[in-house]
């Protein structure tokens, strides 16, 4: 066969844009590229494999073989040569499809007659959607021109497909951002929301794949890179970068002025795709590569060519977050990642987060939090199935999204939503009342924060007081380290508006999962039992001293309470009041007004604390366990791990014995105990921290009426009775028998 020139190249992707622009319904239309395609390429056959579902392809048009396969013959994803192409995202190309590893006979299509196999991915950007194969009788390979020009086809089938081009009629193929698509991940902030899609980067559609004139596309993408590159180059000559951060841009910037990248892009256009479709051939050609790399370092590149494509394609079709769109109402940001400072911008105006990577101790994790927002973390794919607009429903309880639901769907989840909103009506008429049970007890409900949003819903909510106020979100939004000053006035509007409630200040917690952006981050081979909180606060004594000089002169001699992190034996917490006692005398001496009082406290965070001398527990003004860190540390579960820290139950018995433990020598020591974390929000494992002796349970201030509404109806020292018998039977857990006494509670 003749070798293909690039003007041929270009004479097949004009016919298939006219045969693309002919009305017709989707199969017709796919009957018709694939007769196209055999005759303009020379071959007995041309197929098309598109996706039914993840792991299914199915034969959906094909020229040559037998018509009655159509939409019959199906194969998993890696079946068959057809399936290989499929998984590895790569071509294959064979003289002898029958001799190669993995070949799968199909008798009903009458393949058998073709020898010579060349497949390719249909994929968009990483996106699989399925395989174009052309066959024919005679045993040759075929040489790279076709392979190019068989690549460039399914690129263009690639785009038509993410517009709906085929969508309409044909059985096998998924609608793309039209069907209604659940997507299970992880609960990185519980709650329930429903809204409209808003991307954090929104998504790109080409509409124009093909060119007429190569020659203005050149000259387009040309000027395109060129000013990609000016504002890398003005990113890399910003003062503010350290030398982790420069090194980062400067793989960046090496990705911009690759003369290769360029020059492939360059080819593909000269080839008959517009500029804009070249920059994703050769996207989803990159990814394809690296993806099958088994370098981690090399993988990761893929963000950079990401960023770096997505940026261009920014600026060939003027789409993007800065050209005008408005978000929608009751927007639900959607994105890959965000960070925590782009997070607070956007604010209380969002209803709900949706991420693909994340995690439950993320940035975004912790400000979602504080805004109270629904927050699902892993929810795979997502900025692939969504376009700004569509409907979506967040579970953040479930860790669920639903995207463009079906009407059955939406229904039952308002009705969700309207039952938790009654709930929490009802709740707000137990605000000004004490979580006083049956039995007598009054269990204290305290708030976790961390932003001066968080602070109305002291009132709101009915807690006595802030009983976790994390600083480190003031430090992790900045790109530079903040002024005492600063941070002295945020204490002080901190403490105006608890208006006299107590609020437990801990000092920085940063480290592990929570690395400051102006910090040269540590690599550490298991950061969570790393050099985090107070161990950066005592090697790094200036940053510890400068917060506590600034807690101090916040109080303007109103009472303090400080809390430390992450105090693992009883030397770290005498050298850390010990600063907070030179800091008060220093204060002092320069004439400043120093605190009414001051509560020096430790996170129980590590079981090794909790062995600690007595003398601890004597000097310490006050325990809080972090139930969340303590947990993943006594049952050796990385709370970070999906695979493992839903594993294990803080109702275990084994738990529950080792709070008992520390709640008896802080009794025998007079020192005031709380519980702070995600179980202390939770119905069942609040009542039980409460009948084993717990007075103070601090959660997020939506977890306060709930709690305290269950409280006031049960009898602890029943409950107590229940959990001692549950564990003198030997049981693992004690949540069945304390589920089934608080179900026979009445209402």
């Amino acid at each position: 066969m003749p070798e293909r020139t690039e003007s041929e190249s270009r004479k097949l992707l004009r016919r298939l844009r006219d045969t693309l622009a002919t009305p017709g319904k989707g199969q017709d239309r796919l009957d018709r590229i694939t007769h196209l395609i055999a005759d303009s390429m020379g071959t007995e056959v041309c197929s098309i494999y598109l996706f039914r579902d993840a792991e299914t392809l199915e034969l959906c048009a094909t020229e040559g073989l037998r018509p009655e396969s159509v939409h019959q013959t199906r194969m998993k994803l890696g079946e068959g040569l057809v399936g290989r192409v499929a998984r590895t995202g790569l071509p294959v190309n064979t003289a002898n499809a029958p001799s190669e590893k993995g070949f799968r006979y199909m008798p009903e299509t009458g393949e058998e007659i073709y020898s010579s196999f060349l497949g390719v991915p249909i994929q968009r950007v990483g996106e699989k959607l399925g395989v174009l194969v052309v066959q024919s009788r005679t045993a040759r390979q075929f040489n790279d021109d076709e392979i190019y020009a068989l690549e460039v086809v399914a690129m263009v089938l690639a785009e038509m497909t993410e517009l709906g081009v085929f969508a309409s009629d044909v059985d096998g193929m998924r609608s793309l951002h039209k069907q209604p698509v659940m997507i299970r991940g992880g609960t990185g902030q519980e709650g329930a929301a429903e809204g409209r899609v808003w991307l954090h980067e929104a998504r790109v559609v080409v509409t124009n794949p093909v060119a007429d004139d190569p020659l203005t596309e050149i000259d387009r993408i040309r000027a395109a890179v060129g000013q990609l590159r000016v504002s890398v180059d003005d990113l890399l000559a910003a003062e503010s970068l350290d030398k982790e951060q420069k090194q980062v841009l400067e793989a960046y910037r090496m990705f911009a002025h690759s003369r290769g990248w360029l020059k492939r892009m360059e080819d593909d256009i000269a080839r008959g795709l517009s500029a804009e479709a070249a920059v994703e051939k050769e996207q989803s050609a990159t990814r394809a590569r690296l993806e099958q790399v088994p370098d981690a370092y090399l993988r990761e590149r893929l963000h950079d060519l990401d960023d770096l494509s997505n940026r261009l394609l920014r600026i060939l079709t003027g789409q993007g977050s800065d050209t005008g769109a408005e978000m929608p109402e009751n927007p639900v940001l959607v994105a890959r990642n965000i960070g925590p400072a782009e997070l607070l911008e956007y604010g209380r105006k969002l209803k709900g987060v949706v991420l693909e990577e994340g995690s439950v101790g993320s940035h975004a994790a912790i400000v979602a939090r504080a805004l109270a927002i629904p927050l699902v973390i892993h929810a795979d794919r997502i900025v692939t199935e969504a376009l700004n607009g569509d409907p979506i429903l967040v579970d953040g309880d479930q860790g669920i999204v639903h995207l463009r639901p079906e009407e059955t769907v939406a229904r039952a989840f308002r009705d969700k939503i309207a039952m938790q909103a009654a709930a929490q009506q009802r709740y707000a008429n137990l605000r000004d009342l004490p979580a006083l049970s049956k039995c007598g007890t009054v269990t204290h409900l305290m708030m976790n924060a961390g932003l001066m949003a968080d602070l109305p819903s002291l009132e709101g909510s009915g807690a006595e007081g802030v009983g976790l106020f994390r600083t480190e979100l003031q430090f992790l939004i900045r790109n530079k380290m903040p002024q005492r000053a600063e941070l002295a006035a945020l204490y002080a509007r901190v403490m105006d508006a608890a208006k006299g409630r107590r609020v437990a200040f801990r000092t920085l917690d940063i480290g592990s999962d929570k690395v400051l952006p102006y910090m040269k981050p540590q690599d550490e081979p298991n950061p969570a039992m790393g050099w985090r909180a107070i161990r950066v606060g005592l090697d790094k004594p200036g940053v510890l001293r400068m917060q506590l000089q600034a807690l101090i002169r916040a109080a303007k001699g109103r009472p303090l309470s400080v809390m430390f992190p992450f105090i693992t034996e009883y030397g770290e917490f005498v050298t850390s009041r010990d600063h907070v006692m030179r800091e008060l005398d220093r204060e002092s001496a320069m004439g400043h007004v120093v605190p009414e009082t001051v509560e020096v406290g430790a996170m129980l965070e590590t079981p090794s604390l909790a062995f600690a001398p007595q003398a601890f527990f004597d000097l310490a003004d006050f325990v809080s366990i972090g139930g969340n860190d303590l947990k993943q540390f006594f049952f050796a579960a990385d709370r970070e791990n999906e695979r493992v820290r839903r594993r294990y139950d803080t109702l275990n018995v084994s738990f529950l014995r080792f709070l008992d433990q520390i709640i008896g020598r802080c009794e025998t020591s007079g020192t005031p105990l709380s519980f702070c974390g995600e179980d202390a929000g939770r119905p069942i494992e609040a009542v039980a921290f409460a009948a084993r002796g717990l007075r103070t349970l601090s959660m997020r201030p939506a977890s306060i009426g709930p709690i305290k509404a269950l409280l006031r109806r049960v009898d602890l020292s029943e409950a107590r009775e229940v959990i001692d018998h549950a564990m003198a039977e030997g049981h693992e857990s004690v949540r069945p028998a304390l589920s089934e006494w608080l179900a026979a509670q009445p209402e």
